[in-house]
């Protein structure tokens, strides 16, 4: 059996089936809380066999620091929030990702297991692959047609998340045909995960995958000049890609011409580019302004919205997440904290990713190269010059949680350390 064989054997045979299973269910809804729930029980497994685990683990510790300004941020922006039933379940919602983490931290104990979950997910990820392009050949995938301007593939047409998802986890894909089929197997890989990510028509998701493609020409290259070459390939490819898109698929034209309209100057046609965006940031600024210090309340920016927007907003008479409330969320990472949670929400984030910085410098290179794909993941998931979904929301923030468990427990892998039974 070849290697990778067996790492999606160990993977689909061992601790890590429940972790895996977050991500294999993702385009099932809430179905993926099922490996949440099994996260939780081998977790409070773990502690009735041995109460003083974490203080033996440092990634473990590092997770609940990070997880504890991440939620703590949410809990200080609750207690006079706009919507305070919203804003406290949210905070209550928020405590299942310490045994989700936790898991993954004493499940992901040898480096052959860390190896075998990044190859499971990529073959997650090589299936959403090929169902997309099905559907964007056929019109059809297993989830049905496709939406009417961009391919949504196992996602359904009703839950356009193809794009971010793919883009943000491509890392795995393509560390996993790296390492078996080398350098043409990367190519290949990327080759085949970009036609969906920009048939998905995320522009988010574009520049996710470029800053992707950036991550590992810079990792094969490790010299500027080979950097350079690298990333003359990787723009004639995706100019190659994006003009065949152009010609062949009236979903991606139709992406293109409205994102070209940025290009005309007004403030009109770039609103209209970035699909209302516009509105929505300048509706933030309002919000951070009467709210500096806590926010409107965690997930408390529909209901606050109505109140700051324009009576004409384009969110509360037409496109809205329900007719009157407005827009959902501020679709961009910052300006999220910023109106949920205040200056101080800020201030945790900052001091978490100043945390996590630090920790990631001193763990030294061979455990910086191991845990590459989700690092990777991670930091264009939360490039903070992007639109984004929402952070604190019940599907995003689960997969955000989901790589921060992973990425922890990455960085403190340990050949022939206990693992969780």
């Amino acid at each position: 059996m070849t290697s990778f064989g067996t790492s999606l054997k160990a993977a689909l045979h061992s601790p890590l089936l429940p972790y895996w299973l977050v991500v294999a269910l993702l385009p099932f809804g809430r179905s993926s809380e099922l490996g949440t729930f099994l996260c939780l029980l081998g977790v409070i497994l773990l502690f009735a066999r041995d109460p003083r685990a974490v203080q033996e683990h440092p990634g473990a510790q590092l997770l609940l620091w990070l997880l504890a300004g991440y939620i703590a941020a949410a809990l200080l922006s609750s207690f006079d929030s706009v919507a305070l039933g919203k804003s406290w379940g949210t905070v209550a919602a928020l405590l299942r990702y310490v045994p989700l983490g936790l898991y993954a931290c004493f499940a992901i104990r040898r480096e052959r297991k860390l190896q075998a979950l990044y190859v499971a997910v990529a073959l997650v990820l090589a299936l959403w692959t090929a169902d997309a392009w099905v559907q964007a050949l056929t019109g059809w995938s297993v989830a049905g047609h496709a939406e009417a301007e961009r391919v949504s593939g196992i996602f359904g047409a009703t839950d356009l998340k193809l794009g971010p998802t793919l883009a943000v986890l491509s890392p795995f894909a393509l560390w996993a045909a790296r390492r078996r089929w080398g350098l043409p197997g990367l190519l290949l890989a990327f080759v085949l995960v970009l036609g969906p990510v920009l048939l998905a028509g995320s522009r988010a998701a574009w520049l996710c995958y470029a800053l992707v493609a950036l991550g590992f020409a810079w990792r094969e290259a490790r010299s500027p000049l080979r950097f350079a070459g690298f990333c003359l390939i990787g723009i004639l490819l995706l100019g190659l890609a994006g003009g065949i898109a152009w010609k062949t698929s009236s979903r991606f034209q139709l992406r293109m011409d409205r994102t070209l309209l940025a290009l005309h100057g007004s403030d009109q046609s770039i609103d209209t580019a970035l699909s209302g965006r516009l509105d929505i940031w300048h509706t933030s600024v309002k919000m951070i302004a009467a709210h500096p210090v806590n926010g409107v309340g965690v997930r408390g920016f529909r209901y606050a919205y109505p109140q700051y927007a324009p009576a004409d907003d384009h969110f509360l008479t037409a496109e809205s997440c329900g007719v009157g409330e407005g827009a959902c969320h501020a679709h961009q990472l910052v300006l999220e904290i910023l109106t949920e949670t205040g200056v101080l929400g800020l201030s945790l984030w900052l001091a978490a990713v100043v945390l996590a910085w630090r920790m990631w410098r001193r763990v030294g290179a061979v455990a910086r190269a191991r845990a590459f794909p989700v690092t990777l993941a991670l930091g264009v998931m939360l490039f903070p010059l992007n639109t984004h979904l929402a952070f604190y929301s019940a599907w995003w923030g689960l997969l955000f949680a989901w790589l921060l468990g992973l990425w922890c427990a990455a960085l403190y892998v340990v050949e022939g350390g206990d693992e969780l039974a």
